[in-house]
């Protein structure tokens, strides 16, 4: 680790659409301390775009380089175990896209190359940022709902469309991404969902696959989780649904909380639900209540920025990361769970057994047909412009 206390010296490996959107904030300045030093890529033409930087076309050449003190990986899902166990072992502080892998064995093995913890090591789960999570996190584990009892989120504004599918031949399928929605997209709404209310005990899914494109991965999704303190929740996300909705809602003993269109709304029971419910002798009263409208900024937080900044500071100034690597075998647990639960019909119990889903994963991946045509897209994703 060679990194100087004024600099972070970082290098990029895959160039693709979320590749490029770092490689340009980086390079704009829009991360302090951090300095654009390398990028690599098997497609030469993806790098065209910063010529005056050192280009390499295979991970080991830049991880090898000397041109570096840490490594973002933006590559296909697949290689984020093999790429980060040689940045670890090559000493440099290292950056995860999401997710972290794509089954528990591989974040168990990824996980276990990081032994120096003087190096940082990171997963980019960008919506930890955002100032609404953060402030339900903080209401639920600070007790001000009382115990949970229900939780229900309908995340379907992840539409998607065939072309979305068809701009890469590893996209969408078991061989190339390992799954779909839950791994491509949704892995960031159960990341928050571990974050905010910790693992469930067991989980029942329905996993749609290809029920609304020509992909042989999931599209459509529900679930049911038990937690062992008594409370359900349940997830339904989609990449078919338009317009599609992002809801989120809490029971507690204490009252109800919801997010939705970026408000969060709190109706507080006066008294706790079980109390009233033992003391009332009416048999229909509910428990007076009072609501308030909480007051969040006009903005989803800085998203790949903040995680970006916060990497960064860690290295230079040990900064407490808001977004360990270790934390990202959470929410691929729950999704392998999802995903076996859909395909053998049964309740699956966590801890998730990391070989029994390997195992699984390798029937699929011996099945999974590779793509004869690819179309490259051009358009917007999020707020910056992407090309594929």
């Amino acid at each position: 680790m060679k990194t100087t206390n004024k600099v972070v010296r970082l290098g990029i490996i895959g160039v693709g659409s979320m590749g490029i959107h770092h490689a340009r904030m980086v390079a704009a300045g829009k991360i302090p301390g951090c300095q654009l030093s390398a990028l690599a890529d098997s497609d030469p033409t993806r790098l065209h775009e910063f010529p005056t930087l050192p280009h390499f076309n295979d991970s080991q050449s830049l991880i090898h380089s000397g041109q570096i003190d840490a490594l973002l990986i933006a590559t296909p899902h697949y290689s984020h175990t093999s790429i980060g166990i040689s940045a670890l072992q090559a000493g440099l502080h290292v950056l995860v896209e999401k997710p972290l892998s794509v089954h528990k064995a591989d974040c168990e093995r990824l996980i276990a190359a990081h032994t120096n913890k003087k190096q940082i090591f990171a997963a980019m789960f960008n919506q930890r940022s955002d100032p609404a999570y953060q402030k339900i996190r903080h209401l639920v584990q600070s007790g001000q709902l009382g115990r949970i009892q229900r939780i229900h989120w309908t995340v379907t504004d992840w539409f998607r469309t065939q072309a979305y599918y068809d701009s890469g031949g590893w996209r969408a399928t078991w061989a190339g991404e390992g799954g779909g929605v839950l791994l491509n997209q949704c892995v960031h709404n159960l990341d928050l969902f571990q974050w905010i209310f910790g693992l469930p005990e067991s989980v029942r899914a329905l996993c749609r696959i290809g029920h609304h494109h020509n992909i042989e991965v999931e599209d459509e999704v529900t679930a049911l989780f038990s937690f062992a303190q008594g409370a359900t929740a349940v997830l339904a996300t989609s990449t078919g649904e338009a317009p599609g909705v992002n809801r989120l809602e809490i029971a507690g003993d204490l009252g109800r909380l919801c997010l939705e269109d970026n408000r969060l709304t709190l109706i507080r029971n006066e008294i706790p639900s079980s109390l009233h419910s033992r003391q009332s002798r009416e048999a229909y009263e509910t428990p007076p209540t009072w609501k308030i409208d909480i007051p969040l900024p006009g903005h989803r937080g800085e998203q790949h920025a903040a995680i970006l900044k916060n990497f960064c500071n860690a290295i230079l100034h040990r900064e407490p990361l808001l977004s360990p690597a270790a934390e990202g075998i959470h929410s691929v647990e729950l999704i392998n769970a999802m995903l076996l639960s859909s395909f053998q019909d049964q309740t699956i119990h966590l801890p998730l057994s990391s070989s029994r889903y390997e195992r699984f994963l390798k029937k699929l991946i011996a099945s999974s047909k590779k793509k004869k045509t690819i179309r490259r897209y051009q358009g917007r994703a999020g707020n910056y412009l992407v090309q594929c």
